[in-house]
């Protein structure tokens, strides 16, 4: 009898096993950083600023190759973060702006690049280091006016970097 009831409880659980794995949810196992304050375009779909499709549950997960120039690195399922008529909230800054990133998975750091309107002005060193839960980096945006700022956080020891947009208005 309990050899029966071993047979059929290893069975239910081969069954069962595939089923599972289709029907629990995921963790965001590709979960890494972005930039959240000022508020980046993928923080402003996180938290309903914006309407916006899946980037809205994964801002952390724009990821692309090294050396892009796209708000949504290349991915379709995030292409609407391109969209610079979308609505983004624009943040009222001076010329001098303190990014702050936010960290899901910290991966060793090559170094930080910051983009204004397409023209590189900073870059960060990340020591090849892995950064802590958060980083902050001040940079001087140049000319007043309204800016798109493109934030890269090159990883270490992969040829994958994440991107984040944040549009901006310096006096």
């Amino acid at each position: 009898m309990k050899i029966r009831r071993r047979v059929a409880a290893a069975v239910a659980g081969v069954v069962a096993a595939p089923l599972l794995v289709v029907a629990l949810p995921t963790g965001t196992a590709f979960a890494h950083g972005y930039v959240s304050s000022p508020a980046s375009r993928q923080a402003q779909c996180a938290s309903g600023t914006v309407a916006c499709g899946n980037i809205k549950y994964e801002p952390q997960s724009v990821e692309g190759p090294k050396g892009l120039q796209s708000c949504h690195a290349n991915l379709s399922q995030f292409a609407e973060l391109n969209n610079d008529s979308k609505g983004w909230r624009v943040h009222q800054t001076g010329r001098s702006v303190t990014f702050n990133w936010t960290f899901t998975a910290r991966h060793r750091t090559r170094d930080y690049d910051y983009f204004v309107d397409g023209r590189k002005v900073a870059t960060f060193s990340g020591n090849n280091q892995q950064p802590p839960a958060t980083v902050q980096h001040t940079v001087n945006v140049g000319s007043a006016g309204r800016h798109k700022i493109l934030a890269v956080w090159n990883i270490g020891d992969t040829a994958m970097a994440f991107y984040s947009c944040i549009d901006i208005n310096a006096s």
